[in-house]
């Protein structure tokens, strides 16, 4: 039985990233944006913990599985860059337009501009195609120290966003704490960074599979 627990972690993962994805569709109009916006920071940090158990029974444990091996990077992915998808669209604030008036973009209030979105999103359809094309080859091509420090990165920055927005805006106005922005600002650059050097890294590691 217990070589099925780092499984039902990577399931529960799953439904805690359904949950965080309708936390973050339910801005609410009125009432308390930081409160609703520090819900979603805990669903999102309780999520990236679960990650981080899950892998480290399954290896403890010895029971790595093909489930595990798709399903919990197809999770990594969904709750990563959805996160910035969502926090990269107008329709996020839809409810709480009154708070474009006191910045000049989306980009400005979330950190998160469109174009980082599109950046993970194609980082991670290169991977995924180098990788199905090693294992076509019976060539293991698991993820590396760069793919880690990235994912790090990447659940640092959305936490950072999450912690910003819970704290900048009061009665419908953004006032971001300077240190907090900064810290948000420089996590979301540093994950760009680590998103293009883990691509380059598979690029490099693909060479001899490409040329065959």
């Amino acid at each position: 039985m217990y070589r099925q627990v780092p499984n039902f972690i990577t399931v529960g993962r799953l439904v805690l990233t359904a949950a965080f994805f309708v936390a973050l569709n339910q801005v609410p109009a009125r009432g308390e944006f930081g409160r609703w916006m520090w819900v979603c920071f805990g669903v999102f940090v309780v999520a990236g913990l679960t990650d981080v158990l899950d892998g480290y029974l399954a290896r403890s444990w010895h029971v790595e599985s093909a489930f595990g091996r798709v399903v919990d990077p197809f999770v990594d992915k969904i709750l990563i860059c959805g996160a910035f998808v969502f926090l990269a669209s107008p329709d996020f604030l839809g409810p709480r337009a009154a708070l474009l008036a006191t910045a000049s973009s989306v980009a400005k209030i979330t950190g998160i501009a469109p174009w980082m979105a599109v950046v993970l999103i194609a980082r991670e359809f290169l991977v995924t195609g180098i990788r199905g094309l090693a294992e076509s080859k019976g060539i293991d091509f698991r993820s590396q120290w760069t793919g880690k420090i990235k994912m790090f990165a990447q659940s640092f920055a959305v936490g950072a966003a999450l912690g910003n927005l819970a704290t900048a805006v009061h009665g419908g106005h953004y006032q971001p704490i300077t240190w907090i922005l900064w810290s948000r600002d420089v996590a979301i650059w540093v994950t760009l960074a680590t998103t293009v050097l883990s691509a380059l890294d598979y690029i490099l590691r693909s060479r001899k599979i490409m040329t065959d």
